[in-house]
């Protein structure tokens, strides 16, 4: 008995370090292009950042297309043994590769007239280099996985950094080193650089960076018999097409307001400048979906392990909820009470416009947060379908939405699309949960607290003080305010590890 506890601790050991591996080259990946908004928001006037961000919107949409659910395919076949891991592994690569060579033929036959569909006529370039891209990345999402089964978290870590890493030191050379170089000696860089090109090279830093990712997992593409089992692969087909649906609608949920917004107006100018502000604006908002998932990779996996080892995992979701909630709301209230230096992350005025969608965004992530976390009911009694149901009424809402209000109130209506897209699928789930798998989460104090951060928000934004910084000092007797309740009921200071030690010797 004791040898079986020290594998399991042994295991448990492994796991946590791989998580963090994971978990860790995520949130460093995402803060490391977050970082770059400040770049791209002085070198992109508004419309630029909105015909990019338009394109990365379709981005998102055609690589979860292409990889058709088999990532998760290749695990569960992987995984069941009954089929040699090579023949899997090669199976899954061979029809995504297949898929993305299919999509390439595709696009360049036709440039022109999707150019044109597109209303892109005078950015073909974009959407020739956008699309190399497009099938880099899914064809890469194979041996990314491959790479977790054979548990190599630190090869992994390593593909993805390095190709977001070169993304940013190209993006930072032709955008700020570049125009530099070429004010003070255009002799050296005329002969490759254009000075009016200036979006395009965005594009070209993404590619020079998935290209190196690319090269770095060529290992994970050789040293096995590629084999066509036609059985195998219909088999996994079928298995992750319902994913594949459910992926469409998942991803639509977070970028069918960017896909769309440009085509709900008669002036494309400018819809891509609204669309633009809107987005460079959310990203201040992105803070919150970073820090929350911080939380879950740092949180979580402490209180379900010590909660299974006493026996009690409902105790562990009512608290990961409970403590989730708290800590949103104390990154809303740390974001929104010091806007006014928050926004030079910034720097360009002409964005500062749209700064009133912050808070509906940051609600909305929270929103989706605690849809998140209750969505483990249907994954513990083996009913994910709800999930697919939820996330097409979700994505049929946000759709709805944007297409009746973006025209009328603009960019405002597709901030409310996301979140009541959000809170629908939350209360869905709640109401589902409470029939299904019953979980006594602590919903008196979750209340309590996003109704008092709500109330001192909303005190924050009507009672206005006399010059910013006696603002910012009244909403920081708020902020304190809301951390000194918290302390007090639920958070005491002498059960925080460290905390208390200092406690116990004053």
């Amino acid at each position: 008995m004791p040898q079986k506890n020290e594998a399991m601790a042994g295991g448990m050991k492994s796991l946590a370090k791989d998580t963090a591996i994971y978990g860790l080259s995520s949130i460093l990946g995402k803060f490391v292009n977050w970082g770059l908004t400040p770049i791209l928001t002085v070198a992109l006037l508004t419309g630029e950042y909105g015909l990019m961000t338009n394109l990365y919107g379709f981005t998102a949409l055609i690589v979860v297309i292409l990889t058709f659910g088999m990532e998760t395919g290749f695990f569960r076949f992987i995984n069941k043994g009954e089929d040699e891991p090579d023949k899997v592994y090669s199976s899954a690569l061979l029809f995504v590769g297949g898929m993305c060579v299919l999509f390439l033929a595709l696009i360049f036959i036709f440039l022109k007239p999707v150019s044109d569909y597109l209303e892109y006529s005078g950015h073909r370039d974009y959407i020739a280099i956008m699309a190399i891209i497009i099938a880099l990345d899914a064809f890469m999402s194979i041996p990314s996985a491959y790479l977790r089964y054979q548990k190599r978290p630190i090869r992994f870590a390593v593909v993805k950094l390095s190709g977001i890493f070169t993304t940013v030191l190209f993006t930072i050379f032709f955008l700020l080193l570049c125009p530099w170089i070429y004010e003070k000696n255009p002799a050296l860089i005329e002969w490759f650089y254009n000075p009016d090109y200036t979006l395009g090279y965005v594009f070209v830093a993404n590619l020079i960076g998935s290209s190196v990712s690319l090269l770095i997992l060529l290992p994970q593409l050789t040293g096995f018999r590629y084999v066509v089992d036609k059985d195998l692969m219909k088999r996994m087909v079928r298995y992750s097409f319902p994913l594949l649906l459910l992926g469409i609608a998942g991803i639509l949920n977070q970028t069918v307001d960017r896909i769309i917004y440009p085509y709900l107006f008669d002036d494309k100018e400018y819809a891509f400048s609204q669309l633009g502000i809107y987005a460079a604006c959310s990203k201040l908002a992105i803070i919150m979906m970073m820090f929350t998932q911080a939380f879950r990779f740092a949180y979580e996996p402490f209180i379900f392990a010590k909660n299974k080892a006493e026996g009690n995992d409902t105790k562990a979701y009512t608290e990961a909820m409970k403590y989730f909630v708290i800590f949103s709301l104390v990154i809303f209230l740390g974001v929104m009470f010091y806007m006014d230096i928050i926004k030079y992350f910034i720097p360009n005025p002409a964005y500062y416009e749209g700064l009133h969608v912050v808070s509906i965004v940051m609600i909305g992530y929270i929103l989706f947060g605690i849809y998140f976390n209750l969505s483990f009911w249907y994954k513990m009694i083996d009913k994910t379908y709800f999930g697919a149901v939820f996330s097409i009424i979700g994505c049929v809402i946000t759709i709805g939405i944007n297409v009746v209000f973006v025209p009328i109130y603009g960019y405002i209506a597709s901030a409310w699309a996301t979140l009541i897209c959000n809170l629908v699928m939350m209360l869905m789930s709640y109401y589902f949960e409470r029939k299904y798998r019953p979980i006594p989460y602590d919903i008196k104090t979750i209340g309590f607290y996003f109704i008092l951060a709500m109330a001192l928000y909303g005190i924050s934004s009507f009672v206005k003080m006399p010059g910013q910084w006696v603002q910012m000092a009244f909403n920081t007797v708020l902020f304190i305010l809301f951390l000194g309740i918290l302390i007090k009921r639920d958070l005491p200071l002498s059960e925080i590890p460290g905390i208390n030690k200092l406690i116990r010797k004053k």
